[in-house]
């Protein structure tokens, strides 16, 4: 009688100490399946853009949800490789897109402009997206112009992708993914997906970051996130959805004349040159490294130049197979491109660029979410874009692969912040 006693006794302390812990730290649930994410880029958005009123749907976005005071893009402030840094949360030199043209031994040139060298798995499995993570996961995926998503991945591809076709406008890549998001839950509506417009950037780099090009393209690229806004809201979603807004860089002035050829900086007997622009790639040809070298280290007027190893460490670049041994950095608002480019080139037009010092104002990118996941009204502190990667992979509830990231920064844009 008493060991049954004593058993029964033991039994009850053990059912109250479960539920006392239970209390003091409740199991964090898997984010809900029929909770979508949509990660949108705003492609050239420079951060103080937000200030000129011109965009008041990403402001009631704000409003509704969090913002960042801005975003850092990784080196080199470009397109390829920021975008793919932000849906995989690997720097440019650990995923390997280290350029928007760049060379590798094994496959040969890349350009963005290339849809063969676009499409090639070989440049992008350095990497491991979102949209990858979550086939593997079991989850839907699907994007809509994603830098990285016209190619197979680890032998993989989001459930939907296009080819990239400037000519589809903003309302209709936005009617397109609300086509997506209409779909059932339980069916075939994606858990994870993407959105890009593109036509803001090139406004910016034709008549630049100051230009009333660039205000009638904030304008109608915020009309149409006011469509997916108003959208969502027609069929009671827009509370069901995630939606982060980001952009890969900035924007920077090109005054008239600010170009130089990159045949001034070396000579074509002298070195390959990889990459024009902003971040200067040049391979010395055998025999010419001293006198390469000579010529370019140190700094310069309009530009400085590093071997790969002695890069800037807060640039985190120069270990990657693909980046040449040379890099040379333009200074803010000049550019350095080809002789013969540079002899059809207006003379008298201001210009944009990015792909300078990701540290300068002029290239802070821009961090907007409003969702169930996310709090009202809340400003977090500037962060890097590799943490937006271990973000996206929390809320589709996956294990986020090898990254570089830290959610860290964005707990505070969360209103569940315990421990997934």
């Amino acid at each position: 009688m008493r060991s049954t006693f004593s058993a029964a006794r033991a039994a009850l302390l053990a059912f109250v100490f479960l539920l006392s812990a239970c209390a003091a730290s409740p199991r964090r649930e898997p984010p809900p399946a029929d909770t979508p994410v949509l990660l949108i880029s705003i492609d050239g958005f420079r951060a103080s853009y937000f200030e000129l009123g011109l965009t008041p749907n990403l402001e009631r976005m704000a409003r509704d949800g969090v913002r960042a005071q801005w975003m850092s893009p990784s080196y080199p402030s470009l397109t390829f490789p920021n975008h793919y840094t932000l849906v995989t949360g690997l720097r440019p030199d650990h995923h390997g897109v280290i350029h928007n043209s760049m060379s590798d031994a094994a496959i040969g040139k890349f350009k963005v402009a290339d849809r063969d060298a676009v499409g090639d798995t070989r440049w992008w499995n350095g990497g491991e997206p979102i949209w990858i993570g979550a086939q593997k996961a079991g989850l839907r995926s699907a994007t809509l112009f994603w830098p990285g998503s016209e190619a197979p991945i680890h032998g993989l591809r989001p459930n939907r992708w296009r080819l990239f076709d400037a000519k589809i406008d903003e309302n209709a890549r936005v009617d397109e993914v609300l086509g997506w998001l209409g779909e059932p839950a339980a069916g075939t509506r994606p858990h994870v997906a993407t959105l890009y417009f593109d036509a803001l950037d090139h406004e910016g780099h034709d008549h630049g970051p100051d230009s009333a090009e660039v205000r009638v393209a904030l304008q109608r690229i915020d009309a149409a996130i006011g469509r997916l806004l108003d959208g969502l809201a027609a069929r009671g979603q827009l509370e069901q959805v995630n939606l982060i807004v980001v952009s890969d860089h900035g924007m920077a002035e090109v005054a008239p004349g600010h170009r130089i050829a990159v045949e001034d900086m070396v000579t074509v007997k002298q070195a390959v040159v990889t990459s024009v622009g902003q971040s200067i790639g040049i391979a010395p040809n055998p025999g010419h490294e001293a006198d390469v070298e000579k010529r370019l280290l140190g700094a310069h007027d309009t530009y400085d130049c590093w071997r790969k190893s002695e890069l800037p460490a807060r640039w985190r670049y120069g270990t990657h197979p693909r980046v040449p041994p040379i890099v040379c950095q333009m200074h803010e608002g000049w550019d350095a491109i080809e002789a013969e480019k540079l002899k059809t080139a207006r003379k008298d037009e201001t210009r944009g660029s990015h792909g300078y010092d990701p540290a300068l104002a002029s290239m802070r990118a821009i961090f907007v979410a409003r969702g169930p996941a996310f709090k009202r009204g809340a400003t977090v502190a500037p962060f890097d874009n590799v943490d937006v990667y271990p973000l996206l992979a929390r809320l589709i509830g996956i294990k986020p692969a090898k990254n570089d990231g830290d959610i860290t920064p964005l707990l505070p844009a969360l209103r569940d912040t315990a421990a997934p």
